[in-house]
């Protein structure tokens, strides 16, 4: 099937690379070819060049994909290997999501410095976070706590997390798991009280269009309902115009042939919240994703994202 080495395109965070060595794995399994038949190039993207300020002050999701998907657009990579819940809805004029790899475990994890849980640490005690859903879902449950922003990647917030800047800090409990460290972990956050993000704990594989020798060769190792699921939670977004800028949790989950969803919008300070479901047959995931997000949308008014901006 293939002529030359197949290009793997990837963040250098120690968790994008564990994500990009198993996408290799599943492809290398899947079709029988040896490690040296693929190469991963590390690209830098403007998202791990900031450090100093809030992505949602500096433009927003896509700042962690454009300078990947531009090497796609001029053929320097065949495939890029992102975290879904990076992707911006939008995405560039000739390139797809072709697969999901299974999905993993959605919760938040909770890594505490002075308590082990988010319940048990003291009024005034300080989390750190970077993401706003968190933040805003932190202030719902727990309006005493300080919360400030914490950039880096996950060896950077530990080592905050340890040289005491803050008490506590949150991940992604699959991102943990894919880097080997779910050991540190001393709460997981349940999905009912602290909903996810879309696309939260999915591995998404972008190529360009118009490739249907890349098409062919991630066939095999798309996991089907993880797409259906994303398919719910991207629609979703897209129709509330969610990004980095906007505190939103979605969360599908396909049972007995049927998507059933759960979404959630919050004010940054979390004073204020609105919940949808939604549910139906698999063929329409995308379409209860988008009338769940037109639904809460109406419902909120406009004076509710105004808060937003």
């Amino acid at each position: 099937m293939q002529t030359g080495q197949i290009r793997i395109g990837t963040r250098g965070s120690a968790l994008a690379l564990a994500q990009a060595r198993e996408t290799r794995a599943r492809l290398m399994a899947a079709h029988g070819l040896p490690e040296d038949a693929f190469a991963i190039e590390v690209i830098t993207t403007s998202g791990d060049r900031i450090q100093d300020r809030p992505l949602s002050e500096a433009g927003g999701k896509g700042l962690f994909t454009k300078e990947i998907e531009q090497a796609l657009l001029d053929g320097a990579i065949d495939l890029a290997v992102h975290s879904s819940k990076d992707m911006p809805t939008l995405l560039p004029d000739g390139l797809i999501l072709g697969a999901f790899l299974e999905r993993e475990d959605v919760r938040d994890a909770l890594i505490g410095g002075t308590a082990p849980t988010l319940e048990a640490l003291s009024d005034g005690a300080t989390v750190g976070s970077s993401s706003l859903r968190r933040q805003a879902l932190i202030r719902r449950l727990r309006p005493d706590i300080s919360v400030v922003m914490f950039r880096g990647n996950v060896q950077t917030r530990l080592k905050k997390l340890a040289d005491g800047q803050v008490d506590a800090t949150l991940l992604a409990y699959a991102g943990l798991r894919r880097l080997g460290m779910a050991d540190i972990v001393t709460e997981l956050l349940p999905v009912d009280r602290f909903p996810p993000a879309p696309g939260q704990g999915a591995i998404c594989i972008e190529h360009r269009q118009d490739d249907r020798r890349i098409e062919a060769l991630l066939q095999p190792i798309h996991h089907q309902e993880t797409g259906q699921a994303l398919a719910c939670e991207r629609a979703f977004l897209a129709a509330l115009d969610g990004s980095c800028r906007t505190p939103i949790a979605g969360h599908a989950v396909i049972e007995a042939g049927a998507v059933r969803f759960h979404g959630l919008i919050l004010t940054p300070d979390g004073t204020e919240a609105h919940e949808v479901s939604g549910a139906g047959p698999l063929a329409r995931a995308a379409d209860i994703g988008r009338d769940a997000g037109e639904r809460v949308r109406a419902r909120a008014g406009t004076r509710f994202f105004e808060s937003w901006s």
